[in-house]
């Protein structure tokens, strides 16, 4: 079942639910609507158990965790996230645990790979009938219908070409819901001309020189290229820190379990990965956030408007962001 019929019929739910697919930002809220749906606020606590692919060992918990009884609700969830993260023997196991649900619990599992995937196999292929399967796969309608509700969330429009171009663009639905959160901090419609500008400032080999060795570590060198852009552009703070931030981000996703960067970026995991393990996920977060702070900032005019206030603020989330992930 493809998520938006399963947002907009709202099938039964039975003994155990394979979230599957590559998009993480419709996984997560697959997750939210099932536990909502299934579990009422007042009971939630109690009957509701949540493990990552990394903590479940011999599955012995989540056994135990899907044959409990219920606490004064119809039902107990449980929920394994990143099993695509699991080797082969602990994925047989895990479904072995998932044939063991009784009748009124639910076992609900995040296996984020393609519904046909082979290498490894899904689970929800595996699972067989038994199994509601919610497949977050981006196609054109997904895409478009998820560009549309979010700037709806967002409060802005979007011209019709625009709209078009987010759709058939290779970005993730992550980097777009970043990209559009980020234009409408300063405008009421975007167009194609801020979309460009957007990816301008993201794919800007020089800016994106700066936030690599800043991440790595090479504040010396990173500042030395940020005062360089800036002597040729007075307003270089957005390009820098949008790659910042980019970066960082980047380095958060790959610290989360089961983290994998989107398609295009995927050449970038064998020099980022290293630094997430040793940088952690909390730490690569609150970079991220400072980074992307700065964006806003810019975009919002609290920094001012000279290029010395520019300048200003990207040293000081140089140094602050440094600080973080030497720590």
């Amino acid at each position: 079942m493809k998520f938006y019929e399963f947002v907009d019929k709202q099938p039964p739910v039975g003994r155990l639910v394979v979230i599957e697919g590559t998009e993480r930002v419709l996984a997560d809220r697959a997750l939210e609507i099932l536990t909502e749906r299934l579990l009422a606020p007042e009971v939630r606590e109690l009957n509701l158990q949540r493990f990552g692919a990394e903590e479940t060992g011999d599955f012995t918990r989540v056994r135990e965790a899907v044959a409990a009884m219920p606490f004064l609700a119809d039902r107990r969830l449980t929920i394994v996230t990143e099993a695509q993260s699991l080797k082969a023997p602990a994925r047989r196991d895990l479904l072995a645990a998932a044939q063991a649900v009784p009748e009124g619990n639910t076992l609900v599992i995040t296996d984020l790979v393609s519904p046909r995937s082979q290498r490894p196999q899904a689970l929800g292929a595996l699972a067989g009938r038994g199994a509601l399967r919610v497949d977050t796969t981006a196609t054109d309608d997904v895409r478009g219908r998820f560009v549309e509700e979010l700037l709806t969330v967002l409060g802005v429009r979007a011209e019709a070409p625009a709209v078009d171009a987010l759709v058939r663009s290779t970005a993730d639905l992550a980097a777009i819901r970043n990209d559009l959160e980020k234009l409408a901090l300063g405008s009421k419609k975007i167009t194609v001309a801020d979309l460009e500008r957007e990816a301008l400032s993201v794919e800007d080999p020089k800016s994106y020189h700066y936030a690599g060795a800043l991440v790595e570590g090479r504040i010396g060198e990173a500042l030395a290229i940020a005062h360089e852009f800036f002597t040729s552009d007075p307003r270089a703070a957005m390009p820098l820190l949008s790659a910042l931030a980019s970066e960082c981000g980047s380095v958060w996703e790959l610290a989360k379990p089961g983290g994998a960067l989107a398609a295009r970026f995927r050449w970038r995991e064998n020099r980022l990965r290293p630094l997430a393990r040793r940088i952690g996920r909390r730490r690569a977060q609150r970079a991220f956030e400072r980074a992307l702070g700065g964006v806003e900032a810019v975009v919002t005019g609290r920094v001012g408007s000279e290029p010395d206030e520019f300048r200003a603020l990207v040293d000081r989330i140089s140094v602050e962001v440094s600080a973080l992930l030497a720590r």
